[in-house]
């Protein structure tokens, strides 16, 4: 099967966003085989997508959120993240059914595709039974969106683990990472759990050659996993607000990466997000909406976010448009591994990819569409989405998947999952 995108403005983001003048992108099974001059004569049954008056670029890639809280959009927008732990993990997330897990991913995996989100790092920790983790993956796959599956055992303690749990979601449900929806391990330690936990973790995701992200803010963690002789290239760091400098150099120097979730962190009160810092330090480091409890699932408020926060109080900034659409794309696909196959438009890669309609109020007129895409563009102006060659999403309706029976889940999920804590609270 063959596509060729034509008419549109190219961004591509590799090496750097920039817009490539006067080029089709040429889709063959599913592969990006080129982007340039438009073919003169394409064989029978190409479909050709006429992108004119529109901004052609790769799918954002969400470095971390939590896809099983969009059944609890909004319910803990004034929290501290003390306030928000307490109620969303202390007293919700006990309610969740194995029902309501794959309403939730599945209703969050239609939001991330609705707004070009592609790919998503979904940061698991729902995982109260072997149902609930099958559940969550099931919805994944059914979404259509490209994701990776961080399990995250149950609880933070240590009695929590589950190793064969995490042995038979690699061996039965995610074999390979070939595939639209690929394992990882999400890890409480050393910061929610213990050092030997994470000791544990550590050597079980290397061993099932899965790739590990933590949540770390402040000074130690870093430094306990150096101690442990754990840092390394398959560890992924989120929000690292307040890490000490010696520590993003301990980052940099094993070659681990970052994900900032700036609207999230700057809400619940993490502290100023560290972009700037991280990258600076040489860290590859991608943005994440974290969880749709307090902020909005779409990546263009994150960039906005980003992109003002990490000029706030400077007096010549030096975060550009240019640098947040990167974090947004190929930068966040190099923080989860995965830049060799996304983030980008270059021959080779994975289809993923994202059609604007530039003549969206709000967004017209386009003078600059790398700033465009940053500082004006929002769900509403994204017409069309291919992940992996295929159409989700086309003249702005979502085409893969049963929005109204999505809908529908995720408001019964979301009903039972209140009613029953507040019943529980009540007792």
């Amino acid at each position: 099967m063959k596509t060729i995108i034509v008419n549109g403005t190219v961004v591509d983001t590799e090496p750097r966003p920039h817009v490539v003048p006067d080029a089709a992108v040429v889709v063959e099974d599913g592969v990006i085989v080129s982007v340039g001059p438009r073919p003169d004569d394409p064989a029978k049954g190409t479909e050709i997508i006429d992108a004119r008056g529109g901004i052609v670029l790769p799918g954002f890639v969400d470095t971390h959120r939590h896809v099983w809280q969009s059944v609890l959009r909004g319910i803990a927008a004034d929290a501290t993240l003390g306030a928000y732990l307490d109620l969303v993990l202390g007293t919700l997330t006990p309610a969740f059914r194995a029902e309501d897990v794959y309403a939730a991913n599945l209703w969050g995996a239609i939001e991330a595709l609705d707004a070009g989100v592609t790919t998503v790092y979904d940061w698991s920790h729902i995982q109260l039974t072997p149902g609930h983790t099958d559940a969550a993956v099931e919805a994944l796959r059914e979404s259509g969106v490209r994701a990776v599956f961080g399990y995250a055992h149950r609880g933070t303690g240590d009695a929590d683990r589950a190793e064969d749990e995490v042995r038979r979601v690699r061996s039965a449900l995610l074999p390979s990472d070939d595939g639209l929806v690929t394992p990882a391990l999400a890890a409480w330690g050393p910061v929610y759990g213990s050092v030997e936990a994470a000791r544990a973790d550590w050597a079980l995701a290397r061993d099932l050659g899965l790739r590990i992200s933590l949540h770390a803010t402040g000074a130690g963690p870093v430094e306990r996993l150096h101690d442990a002789g754990l840092l390394g290239p398959d560890v992924l760091f989120v929000h690292c607000n307040g890490i000490p400098d010696e520590s993003l150099k301990l980052v940099a120097g094993s070659g681990g990466t970052a994900s900032v979730a700036p609207a999230v962190e700057s809400q619940m009160g993490h502290g100023h997000p560290e972009t700037g810092r991280l990258r600076s330090s040489g860290i590859a480091t991608g943005l994440g909406v974290d969880t749709v409890t307090d902020v909005p699932g779409d990546m263009f408020s994150v960039m906005r976010t980003a992109f003002a926060a990490g000029r706030a109080g400077q007096a010549a900034p030096e975060l550009t448009t240019s640098d947040v659409l990167g974090m947004a794309t190929i930068e966040g696909a190099a923080a989860i591994g995965m830049d060799h196959r996304i983030g980008s438009l270059r021959p080779g890669k994975q289809a993923d990819i994202v059609i604007l309609d530039a003549g969206a109020p709000g967004l017209a007129p386009v003078h600059d569409p790398v700033a465009a895409v940053v500082t004006a563009a929002g769900t509403a102006a994204v017409d069309t989405v291919l992940v992996g060659g295929r159409i989700v999403k086309r003249g702005g309706r979502l085409v893969s998947v049963d929005v109204d029976r999505a809908r529908d889940l995720a408001v019964r999920a979301a009903r039972h999952v209140t009613t029953q804590a507040r019943t529980t609270s009540a007792r």
